[in-house]
């Protein structure tokens, strides 16, 4: 009986072009995410040359930002930061859906690994955590994610 076949990607990003297309908003947090993200990308073998930052007004506008990317013919994976913290407003939830849902189209629509690396928290200090204190770097994470998803796309068998 044959096995079934298994895809799965290896963390190396030698030779991958990676977009990071930031948000300015929450910058304090949003800083430490791109930290984060350089890092990993680095650290798993992506040329500074190969990586390009665009940034955002806000999160809201990072899924048009993380398309254009996408679509230019000129990245393996777009990695989107930004941080979106609860408020007094019902802003919160529209803001962070449509930056999720956004991000998603955009790897839907270009058929590239486009990352979700958007924290939605309730408070600043769970989104610091999550920028590299308590909870690791989820920037760090999101380059990571790229890196395996760009090795996946390639293992997978070809699309219509």
């Amino acid at each position: 009986m044959a096995e079934p076949s298994l895809y799965e990607g290896r963390l190396d990003g030698t030779g991958m072009r990676v977009a990071i297309a930031a948000s300015r908003f929450n910058h304090l947090v949003v800083d430490r995410l791109l930290e984060g993200c350089l890092d990993g990308l680095r650290r798993h073998g992506v040329a500074d040359a190969d990586i390009s930052i665009a940034r955002a007004p806000g999160a809201f506008e990072l899924p048009a930002v993380a398309a254009r990317l996408a679509s230019s013919g000129r990245f393996d994976a777009v990695v989107a930061l930004g941080a979106v913290i609860r408020g007094a407003t019902g802003h919160y939830d529209l803001v962070a859906g449509q930056a999720a849902a956004g991000v998603a189209r955009a790897a839907l629509d270009s058929g590239l690994p486009v990352v979700f690396g958007v924290l939605t928290t309730e408070t600043i200090d769970q989104a610091l955590e999550r920028a590299g204190t308590k909870a690791g770097n989820k920037g760090y994470e999101a380059a990571v994610d790229a890196i395996e998803l760009v090795d996946l796309y390639r293992r997978l068998p070809a699309g219509p």
